[in-house]
């Protein structure tokens, strides 16, 4: 009698397995997925025909490293078909953004920017700043590379053309001008301090400065101040001097400004280190809007062309792009990014690679600030890493960290307790895996720090353990999901408090908890610091591993103090109309433009509210009840 041999066979990988798709695929335009044998995506590629693209890969013989070992995990492919090889392009960037397989140029820094927008929705068009989706009726302007740049131009634009910036519903509410007509900055058509038709116009100068035709508009502010002046209107005349002195404000705020380039968005790459840095700058209406320095995440073999044109891809995936996109490294296919930017802008894109001339001057600019952008984040990644190996080295670690947190608790009198946890690896502090945790428990009595840190431990690691294996990574900025390290703000106490959690816990996976006491009189340099098996101890008062340590605990501590600040005030200034049950946005939104105000929907009376549209009278009396309890 033999055993049996129960070992499973091997699943088929490579290109034995790449040929048999081979057969029947089509000379078409496409997408093709690659699957490894946990059925989990390790690449997304597009190609002019599926056939002769995929047939590549069954002869891995020449190909770089990086490919052959994607080949050589693939067990399956999946196809989709495509009309253009302009659509395989929009497709692949699409699917590389919601799939982010491990063998693709993946876009890490993924921000939304934020826009200028001239809303049209309303009798009286809004001034505001504007993020996310474009669905709003409007002028869309930017995008500009940061909020505060946006806020400080909408400033300057209400001193220039007396655009509203409220909400509707405050517009509707007015009865008479507010402070900002007052102080200048709104034309205040609210209460038709000007007409519809001439606050139309202001609209429209507003709309031409922002399109570039500035010179357009300070010849007509020009031409009525000199009239303002001959007929003696005085003060009209020095409100459209005010008006053109923030028209110059505006136009002095860029950084540098572009003659002949009216719209466009610059890219430039650098690579160094095993790293690469996309620089992207914004240029409306002949000005810089600001700039913002991308890290793909790619493999180390990759030229910087093939990084920069998937890179692009990804980035117009979910934006608009400009009329014209100028790059630092030619294309191998500048036809179909063009192609495939139109279908996605609805009118004509250029792509150029510029070799002479301003654009060149500006493409320039950009490769620089992107060789420094890189330099100084591997200078600031060294001496992280170096940070890091003293603390596993002080502390006794098997290994370097790569993933830190630290936690901290902050209330009033138990009030409004939240705990904040704060993540720190290679790169400095992660801002993105910060967490806050609202204290929940009612069991807890208030104050209790102990119970607090136990909750949000709990919390934490039960959700961690439960949601990702012990050696799951985020895909975009490679951070470990499992902490090596975490420090506990406190002493023996905490920590042993903090045992008690986890051992009931039962992690999969060994994790170090340090506790941190201040030192005598809160003196930062003194402080203790407690483990498990091992006596309280001090470091050296100029250790660079304390002072590493003591930023991370104060960055806990404010990160927790901001935390509970911001729900404190948010309690402040809560709606009292949040607290009547089946009072939602919709109905909210009618009271609060027929009365004015929370407070005069507390005063109304029952007729007054049944009188509200959108407002039963049942909803009436329940609103009524809620303010008028005995």
């Amino acid at each position: 009698m033999t055993d049996t041999d129960t070992t499973p066979a091997p699943i088929p990988a490579g290109p034995e397995v790449i040929k048999n798709f081979v057969r029947t695929l089509p000379s078409a335009p496409g997408v093709y997925r690659m699957l490894d044998e946990n059925g989990e995506v390790i690449y997304v590629g597009k190609a002019r025909s599926l056939k002769s693209r995929v047939t590549n890969y069954t002869r891995p013989e020449g190909l770089s490293v990086r490919i052959q070992r994607m080949i050589m995990a693939t067990v399956s492919m999946e196809f989709v078909r495509t009309e253009t090889e302009a659509e395989a392009l929009l497709l692949e960037a699409n699917l590389i953004k919601r799939l982010k397989p491990r063998f693709n140029v993946l876009l890490r820094d993924d921000k939304s920017f934020p826009y200028i927008l001239i809303a049209t929705d309303h009798e009286a068009p809004e001034l505001t700043k504007h993020r996310g989706s474009r669905r709003r009726p409007g002028h869309y302007f930017g995008p500009f590379a940061s909020a505060v740049a946006v806020s400080r131009t909408i400033a300057s634009l209400q001193k220039a053309f007396l655009l509203r910036n409220c909400s509707d519903s405050f517009y509707a509410a007015r009865t008479r001008p507010c402070l900002q007509f007052q102080i200048k900055r709104c034309a205040a058509p609210c209460t038709r301090e000007i007409s519809l038709e001439a606050y139309g116009e202001l609209v429209e100068d507003a709309r031409l400065f922002l399109t570039g035709k500035s010179q357009t508009v300070r010849d007509h502010l020009q031409t009525d101040m000199a009239s303002a002046a001959e007929n003696l209107d005085f003060e009209r005349a020095a409100l459209l001097r005010d008006r053109l002195s923030a028209l110059a404000h505006i136009q002095s705020q860029g950084d540098a400004t572009a003659k002949s380039v009216e719209e466009a968005d610059v890219f430039a790459i650098h690579h160094e280190g095993g790293q690469f840095c996309v620089q992207v700058f914004f240029f409306r209406a002949f000005q810089n809007w600001g700039n913002h320095a991308f890290r793909p995440k790619a493999d180390d073999s990759l030229s910087d062309a093939e990084v920069l044109e998937a890179f692009i891809g990804q980035f117009y995936e979910d934006r608009t792009p400009p009329r014209l996109v100028l790059l630092s490294h030619e294309m191998s296919e500048p036809d179909v990014l063009e192609e495939a930017l139109r279908t996605r802008a609805g009118y004509k894109v250029r792509v150029e690679t510029p070799q002479r001339g301003e654009k060149r001057d500006l493409v320039n600019h950009a490769l620089q600030n992107a060789r420094e952008a890189l330099g100084r984040q591997l200078a600031e990644g060294a001496s992280h890493r170096a940070l890091l190996e003293g603390v596993g080295e002080i502390f006794g670690l098997e290994e370097t960290p790569r993933r830190i947190e630290v936690y901290d608790n902050s209330h009033i009198s138990g009030t409004n307790a939240v705990g904040g946890m704060i993540v720190a690896g290679e790169e400095g502090f992660s801002k993105k895996h910060y967490r806050t945790f609202n204290i929940k428990s009612t069991d807890i009595t208030p104050g209790d720090d102990f119970g607090m840190m136990r909750e949000v431990l709990t919390r934490r690691f039960t959700r961690l353990a439960a949601e990702s294996e012990t050696d799951a990574e985020d895909e975009q900025t490679g951070m470990p999901d499992w902490p090596d390290v975490v420090f506990i703000d406190g002493g023996a106490g905490q920590l042993n408090a903090v045992k008690e959690v986890i051992a009931e816990l039962n992690l999969p996976k060994e994790v170090t908890f340090i506790g941190i006491a201040k030192g005598e009189e809160r003196d930062a340099g003194r402080e203790k610091f407690f483990m498990e098996g091992k006596d309280a101890f001090m470091l050296p008062h100029r250790d660079p591993v304390l002072y590493y340590v003591q930023r991370l605990r104060d960055e806990a501590h404010r990160f927790a103090i901001g935390t509970h600040r911001a729900r404190r005030k948010k309690d402040v200034v809560k709606n009292p109309l949040d607290e009547i049950e089946g009072i939602g946005p919709t109905r909210k939104r009618a009271l609060l433009n027929h009365f004015g105000s929370a407070k005069a929907v507390a005063r109304a009376s029952l007729m007054d509210l049944e009188s509200v549209p959108s407002i039963s009278k049942a909803m009436a009396q329940l609103v009524y009840d809620h303010f008028n309890r005995t």
